[in-house]
């Protein structure tokens, strides 16, 4: 199953986008309600291997489970 990434809670960092093997990671389209530039995860193309969970800096930023209502694109 798919991590996700919630698009509220990120702050655009991006070490994600740089870790992820399967360039699944996608910056989205605005700005969430803090003003900060956020990604998304493609579900499509992830592969569940966790490196975003890992690398992620931002507590709740990226969530273990496919989770398509936490994510903005």
């Amino acid at each position: 199953m798919p991590h996700s990434i919630n698009s509220e809670v990120c702050e655009g960092i991006s070490e994600c986008v740089k870790a992820c093997p399967v360039d699944c990671i996608k910056q989205a389209s605005g700005t969430n309600k803090k003003g900060t530039t956020y990604y998304f995860i493609d579900f499509s193309t992830c592969i569940d291997c966790g490196v975003c969970l890992s690398v992620c800096p931002i507590k709740n930023a990226v969530v273990s489970e496919e989770r398509p209502d936490l994510q903005q694109i």
